[in-house]
């Protein structure tokens, strides 16, 4: 199917093409059609990643009437992060649409400058709860005039607590209005919302519903407490090319340890409540440029991240619910990419994995932690390839080859390698010299099989004898336990 099937409008389908999109995802191929029609209200339950903007974002382009400089549509979602993405997005969708105006209103922001763009006419707005709500308190915006209204990664605004701020907002759109509901699970609250506010809405899910993506490997990785940084260090640096998201539970631990990366070497930062809007905005420049390869957050600074080629996602500790670690792995394996996701648990938190593998409808696999020889042998490796894949086409290196040959004219090849090799990974060698075995002994490898047990023999006694006898060698006499045993009469005690 190519996005010319899908009734959109010449100007719509010249930009996606422009945007080097050739056929619809699933989740828009399932949606634009029904949005298009913009007779019912909708649902639509996919993972992160999967084109979800462009599934409600060309449908809702389509249906603006440029003439009308009042707003008609509107894009709620729960981040800054995610609304200036969404606002993005929409305008190189509208980029051969004439006189359409996309404007996003959002927290951290001057509240003034977001004023003015609503008053020069803005048929379509993209806002966090938040910011929505101080603009209609101030009476800056008015939505009289919305036909249709996006509430995009809804599960993630009820988890932050957006639920009266939503209720508020739609309270204040015409009763005819459509809501177009887009969640990646279905909690209770989100379908409180849907029943609430929906009419007859035609439900569309991706995948299933709450389950995790099949283009995510899952991998838990056992340790000792103590060990827990120790396992974060290896895993990092078992894999040189790794790009990570690593999620903690709190504020103080993510600072924690993304100050011991630092400390210790790693291309890391951490972003959490903690940090002002300016410091945030930067750890995220430094993060898309990959300044920073890995980023620690928590699980509320890290809604509505939305990052491409994220290959790991690390659960450095794992979130009460299930529905939160589906949403951390859906960071990775975006655009229909694979990805990783790996847990770090202790012994006592085995439990919680057969709950995840239940809940979101995957299998862990559990992985063995490298051991230093492994990760050295990676890391030289690693940089070998590079070398004898090196672009040798730069001519300007041509003017400092002659001073550098001079410099290294004493030694030999295997000096030089050895040098070389050093000089790159001293670090490495001196932090995993002697270094010990720290995955836990746990008697077997959950990826080995579990071994067999010997089934144990179990014996009847015969009330007037006192004679036993196992399950095998009772007597055959028909009044014996054993045969009444076998015609489901009571069980004698051993």
């Amino acid at each position: 199917m190519s996005f010319e099937t899908l009734g959109l409008r010449a100007e719509l389908i010249k930009a996606v093409e422009g945007l080097g999109f050739q056929t619809p995802m699933p989740i828009q191929e399932k949606a634009i059609p029904t949005l298009l029609s913009g007779k019912r209200d909708f649902v639509g339950l996919a993972q992160t990643g999967t084109g979800k903007t462009g599934a409600f974002g060309l449908p809702l382009l389509q249906q603006i009437d440029a003439s009308l400089l009042a707003p008609q549509g509107i894009v709620i979602c729960p981040t800054r992060e995610l609304c200036l993405q969404i606002t993005d997005d929409l305008k190189k969708f509208a980029r051969h649409l004439s006189n359409v105006s996309v404007v996003a209103v959002y927290g951290g922001a001057s509240i003034s400058n977001q004023t003015r763009q609503l008053k020069n006419g803005a048929q379509i707005i993209v806002a966090t709860p938040g910011r929505m709500i101080d603009l209609l308190e101030r009476k800056a915006v008015r939505l009289s005039k919305i036909s249709y209204a996006v509430l995009d990664e809804a599960d993630e605004m009820l988890n932050m607590g957006f639920q009266e701020d939503i209720d508020s907002i739609l309270s204040k759109m015409p009763d005819n209005r459509r809501i177009w509901l887009f969640s990646a699970t279905m909690p209770a609250g989100v379908a409180a919302i849907a029943k609430n506010y929906l009419s007859d809405p035609i439900e569309v899910t991706v995948g299933a519903k709450n389950h995790s993506p099949a283009n995510i490997a899952h991998t838990c990785y056992v340790i000792q407490e103590k060990d827990r940084y120790e396992c974060l260090k290896r895993i990092i640096d078992f894999m040189p090319d790794m790009f990570a998201l690593v999620f903690c539970r709190t504020r103080k631990e993510t600072q924690t340890v993304a100050e011991s990366l630092i400390q210790d070497g790693y291309q890391a930062e951490a972003i959490h409540g903690d940090l002002s809007q300016a410091q945030r905005d930067y750890v995220m420049r430094k993060f898309r440029q990959r300044t920073t390869r890995i980023l620690v957050a928590t699980d509320v600074a890290a809604r509505g991240l939305d990052v491409a080629d994220i290959t790991h996602v690390i659960h450095y500790k794992l979130p009460d619910e299930a529905d939160i670690y589906t949403h951390r792995s859906g960071r990775t394996a975006r655009a229909g990419k694979s990805g990783d996701s790996m847990v770090l648990i202790n012994k006592k938190e085995m439990r919680r994995i057969s709950e995840l593998e239940k809940r979101g409808n995957i299998r862990f696999k559990f992985g063995k932690i490298p051991n230093g020889n492994a990760i050295c042998e990676r890391q030289v490796f690693g940089l070998v390839e590079k070398i004898v894949t090196a672009d040798m086409s730069h001519e300007s290196i041509s003017a400092y080859l002659p001073a550098v040959y001079q410099s290294l004219k004493e030694f030999d090849k295997e000096e030089l390698i050895r040098r070389f090799i050093s000089a790159e990974f001293n670090r490495v060698f001196k932090d995993y010299d002697n270094s010990e075995d720290i995955n836990a002994d746990m008697g077997y490898h959950k990826s080995e099989a579990r071994p067999k047990q010997p089934k144990r023999k179990t014996y009847f006694k015969e009330k007037n004898t006192g004679r036993r006898f196992d399950t095998k060698s009772a007597p055959p006499d028909k009044n014996s336990r054993k045969s009444r045993y076998r015609k489901g009469e009571s069980r004698l005690s051993a």
